[in-house]
């Protein structure tokens, strides 16, 4: 699922410090790297973990409500005070749906292949566009000739798996579900962002979403514990590498390289989740499923390029 909503740091008016030394690229570059790998990691990952769908949603968050506890008490502790009641409330709202986006995307996993789960799940740009013009903005044509492109991807995928059985396309509407969710999520988050840090609104958050998945864990009789020590290095690695490591590498580098390149990077995760599927789990979808996953890349990438031409800055996208 997807990255914290993020924005440049740089001030009206202040001009542009020369262009970076290409050492200083090169280290964005790989750090970029790194936080796409983290994110790839977390499908595959879900899906070989011995723990129930929502558990694991669940842990990941809790995992790193944890882990953001100190830092957010330490160096946040007055801006978590000063929060008003109307920020608080949206920032609740966000840690909601991104509930949902993970309540349904992760048992998708356990149903479709990873590489149509995820293709699936980051047609976050197409409804958070959708949705904005639902709220008067006027997105450029290269934006709506992403979206058509990329539902005609979608079409494509959900075919290949009606094809394969029931249960392959009721994943693929559970994953499609997830990405719905993730847009409004992305795009609550944009308006907290507007006045609250990073860390001030993710830990807000995800500690929101921890509250919920755990009612949601008791309400259906989830099992929340007894795992062996395999799964629970797995739970640990997943909180690391998707959910810490690889957001905040992404909120690390996006103002050196910039929302575009950034946000662009996001859609490597869903070759790279197939690649990681493919050889750690032996999932491999048909060979007729990879041109869908082409296409929808595609329009998501003129979704996202679109996008950026325009003047407000929206939500960044990502697992």
């Amino acid at each position: 699922m997807s990255a914290a909503p993020t924005r440049s740091d740089a001030k009206p008016g202040r001009t542009a410090a020369p262009a970076a030394s290409s050492t200083s690229v090169r280290v964005e570059l790989l750090l970029l790297a790194v936080a796409i790998a983290g994110v790839s990691l977390s499908a595959p990952l879900i899906a070989a973990t011995a723990a129930p769908a929502l558990a694991i949603a669940f842990w990941r968050n809790a995992m790193a409500v944890g882990a953001l506890t100190p830092f957010a008490l330490w160096r946040h502790r007055a801006e978590l005070r000063g929060v008003g009641r109307h920020t608080a409330l949206l920032a609740v709202a966000a840690g909601a749906l991104l509930a949902v986006h993970f309540g349904v995307w992760l048992p998708s996993l356990r149903m479709t292949s990873v590489a149509s789960s995820t293709a699936l799940v980051t047609t976050t740009p197409i409804w958070t566009t959708l949705l904005l013009r639902l709220r008067g903005h006027r997105p450029p044509a290269l934006v709506w000739a992403g979206t058509a492109l990329a539902f005609l991807g979608v079409l494509m995928l959900t075919g290949v798996d009606l094809s394969l059985s029931p249960r392959a396309l009721a994943g693929d509407v559970l994953a499609l579900a997830g990405g719905m969710a993730g847009a409004g999520y992305v795009l609550l988050g944009a308006e907290v962002r507007r006045t609250v840090s990073t860390v001030t609104y993710t830990y807000l958050c995800y500690a929101t979403t921890t509250v919920l998945l755990l009612a949601a864990c008791l309400v259906g009789g989830v099992r929340l514990g007894g795992y062996d020590g395999e799964t629970w290095l797995k739970l640990a690695l997943l909180t690391v590498a998707a959910q810490l490591l690889g957001h905040s590498l992404m909120n690390r580098v996006v103002k050196g390289l910039g929302p575009s390149v950034t946000s662009t990077a996001i859609l490597l995760e869903t070759p790279g989740a197939a690649l990681i599927a493919a050889l750690w789990l032996d999932q491999r979808p048909p060979v007729v499923a990879y041109p869908a996953l082409a296409v929808i890349m595609a329009g998501l990438a003129l979704v996202i390029m679109g996008d950026r031409k325009r003047k407000p800055v929206t939500p960044e996208t990502g697992v």
